[in-house]
């Protein structure tokens, strides 16, 4: 099963398990419900934020819909193991977004760690979830679009803000690589 498909299973499962609709679960988070119901058949892999969305609505963490087991502390994670996801949208186009989790395993966090590399897109469209995010530039040059600001950070430069504001991170002049934890509330 493709990790989209184990995503939306996990989240169809929770939603099930709190005998919620998905026109519910839609209504609770704000998404489309056609989006929900592309997430949970695996045809979509929903962002960050929108899988933010969805754990607060289901009671749960963002990495609960990744995990595939819980690892004893400390939870370690080889460069050589990582695994990437890519975050689709828009009718299965390709996400300018390609993550590795960091914390996958670690029942009891409270944050979501994540390398996050980013390609040049000319998709704005900002985001906004409960919580907040600490992102360190690691190389190339990204864009923070927050609220009406724009703002332009280099390699070791970081960030932190209140993820409610909405949001969008793009690189600009070539691939950006990020390390990015997310808190959520």
């Amino acid at each position: 099963m493709s990790d989209s498909g184990k995503i939306g299973k996990r989240i169809e499962t929770f939603r099930e398990k709190l005998a919620m609709s998905v026109d519910d679960l839609a209504t609770r988070t704000g998404l489309p419900v056609s989006l929900v119901e592309d997430i949970e058949g695996g045809k979509v892999s929903p962002a960050l934020g929108v899988m933010a969305k969805l754990a607060r609505a289901l009671g749960q963490r963002v990495g609960t819909f990744m995990d595939d087991q819980i690892a004893k502390d400390p939870v370690i994670t080889r460069s050589a193991d990582r695994e990437e996801g890519v975050a689709l949208h828009k009718e299965q186009a390709q996400g300018h977004y390609r993550y590795h989790a960091l914390g996958a395993g670690k029942a009891d966090r409270h944050m979501e760690p994540f390398i996050i590399k980013i390609s040049p897109t000319d998709d704005r469209e900002k985001s906004s979830h409960e919580g907040e995010e600490f992102v360190v530039v690691v190389s190339g040059q990204v864009e923070l679009q927050y609220g009406n600001d724009t703002h332009l950070l280099g390699e070791g430069d970081t960030m932190y803000y209140n993820s409610l504001v909405p949001h969008c991170l793009n690189a600009v002049g070539g691939d950006a690589q990020i390390y990015a934890v997310i808190f959520t509330l």
